[in-house]
C-alpha cells in the first residue's frame, strides 16, 4: 500500500458520483464504484492489488463502516415502519422459503454442493445499497416502507446465517459469537441511555458541540471498532458488529451533526474505497473462461428476481417493490470475505457470487426507478441538499 495506490482508489471511487449526475435515472453510487474497482483491479489495470493485507484490512473497515451507516439511517424511530412490519417481514419469509429450492437449482446448475450458501445469499437484501438508495431518490410511499421492512429483516437473518452454513461444523460458535455481539450491543445500548439523562453527560457534548471535539463520532467509532474486534475473537462476521452499532445508534436517536460526521469519513473515503477493492478483486477473466462459474452467476440472477417477483404476487404487492428488494450486496460480499479465507469457496465461485450481487444493483436501480415514478417523487438533480 502506498499514497499511490490511494490515489488510484480514491479517484475510482469518483466513478460512483459520476453515474450518479444524470437526472432522468437513478444509479446507486455503489454501481460505478464496483466498476471501477473492476477497472484498476484484477480484471482491468492491476493498479490496485486487493490481496494485500493492509488493502484487504482497509476494505474491512470500509466494510464495517458501511454496516454503521446502514444500520444508523434504518428509520427504526419512524411510527411508519410499524405499519408495514408485517407485510415486509411476511415477504422475507416467503422469499427465504423459496430460497430453498432455488438455491438447490443453483447447485445443481453450477454442479456445486454450496446449495446451502446459495439459498442464503438469494434470501438476503441489501440494507446499505436500498436504504439509502431509496433516500437519495425520495422515495417514501407505502410501497417504498414495505420493502425497506423486507429488506431488514432478510438482511439481519441471512446476517446472522452466514457463519453457519459455510462452516456448519461450527454452528455453535457462531451462534455463540453473534450472541456476544448482540449481548454487548444490548449492554451498550442500555448503558447509553442510562448515561443520556445525566447533566454532565449533556455538558460534555455541549463542549464538544462548541470546540469541535466531536465525541459523538469518536464514540460510535469506539463501540463500532470494538464490536468488530468482538466479533473477529468470537469467529463471526464484522458485518453483525458493524450492523449492531448502527442500530445501537438508530436507536438512541443521535444528533443530526454525528450523521453528517459519519457520512464525511465513511460516505467520503472508507465506504468507496470497499467498493473499488470490491470491484478490484473480480475475475471476469476467470469467470469467462469457466463455465460453470458463468452458469452460476447467471442463475444467480435469474432465480434472484424470479423468487423476489414470485413472493410480491403471492403477497399482492407491486411488481417494482419485488425488483426494488432483489439487491443483494453485504451477505454476498460477506459470504466471499469468509468463504474465501476459510478456503470454503473457489476465487471462481467467489467471482460469480459477487458478479451475480452486482448484476443484482442494476435489477434493484430499475424497482426504485419505477418506484420514484408511482409516488411522484423525482431524482435529486446534482447539488440539490438529500433529507
Amino acid at each position: 500500500m502506498s499514497f499511490g495506490t490511494l490515489v488510484v482508489i480514491v479517484l475510482a471511487g469518483l466513478g460512483g458520483p459520476l453515474l450518479g449526475l444524470s437526472r432522468r435515472w437513478f444509479v446507486p453510487t455503489v454501481i460505478g464504484e464496483i466498476i471501477a474497482g473492476v477497472i484498476v483491479g484484477r480484471t482491468g489495470l492491476g493498479a490496485v492489488d486487493p490481496t494485500n493485507p493492509t488493502t484487504l484490512f482497509l476494505g474491512q473497515v470500509g466494510f464495517a463502516m458501511l454496516m454503521l451507516t446502514a444500520g444508523m439511517h434504518l428509520p427504526l424511530r419512524d411510527h411508519r415502519l410499524s405499519t408495514s412490519l408485517r407485510s415486509g417481514t411476511t415477504l422475507a419469509v416467503i422469499v427465504g422459503v423459496l430460497a430453498v429450492p432455488a438455491g438447490l437449482a443453483a447447485a445443481a446448475i453450477a454442479g456445486t454442493s454450496h446449495a446451502a450458501i446459495y439459498a442464503v445469499v438469494l434470501a438476503s437484501g441489501s440494507v446499505a445499497v436500498l436504504l439509502p438508495a431509496l433516500q437519495e431518490a425520495g422515495a417514501e410511499g407505502p410501497a417504498a416502507l414495505v420493502v425497506m421492512a423486507q429488506v431488514t429483516v432478510a438482511d439481519v437473518v441471512t446476517i446472522l446465517s452466514v457463519p453457519i452454513v459455510l462452516q456448519p461444523e461450527r454452528t455453535i460458535h457462531a451462534v455463540i459469537g453473534s450472541a456476544l455481539v448482540a449481548a454487548a450491543v444490548v449492554a451498550l445500548l442500555g448503558t447509553a441511555r442510562l448515561l443520556a439523562g445525566h447533566a454532565w453527560v449533556q455538558r460534555v457534548r455541549q463542549l464538544s458541540r462548541q470546540r469541535h471535539w466531536a465525541l459523538d463520532l469518536r464514540l460510535s467509532l469506539l463501540v463500532l471498532f470494538f464490536l468488530a474486534w468482538l466479533a473477529q475473537k468470537s469467529g463471526t462476521s464484522v458485518l453483525i458488529a458493524g450492523f449492531g452499532a448502527g442500530v445501537m445508534v438508530a436507536l438512541v436517536g443521535g444528533p443530526k451533526r454525528l450523521s453528517t460526521q459519519v457520512r464525511g469519513i465513511a460516505d467520503g473515503f472508507f465506504i468507496p474505497l470497499y467498493f473499488v477493492i470490491l470491484g478490484a478483486q473480480i475475475d471476469l477473466r476467470g469467470l469467462v473462461e469457466h463455465a460453470s462459474p458463468l452458469l452460476l452467476a447467471g442463475a444467480l440472477v435469474v432465480l434472484n428476481v424470479v423468487i423476489h417477483l414470485a413472493a410480491v404476487v403471492m403477497s399482492r404487492q407491486p411488481l417494482r417493490a419485488g425488483l426494488a428488494a432483489t439487491a443483494q450486496l453485504g451477505v454476498p460480499a460477506a459470504v466471499v470475505s469468509l468463504g474465501l479465507a476459510e478456503g470454503v469457496l473457489s476465487e471462481t465461485i467467489a467471482t460469480a457470487i459477487v458478479t451475480a450481487s452486482v448484476i443484482s444493483l442494476g435489477v434493484c436501480t430499475v424497482g426504485v426507478q419505477a418506484l420514484i415514478r408511482h409516488e411522484g417523487t423525482a431524482v435529486p438533480s446534482p447539488g440539490t441538499p438529500i433529507p
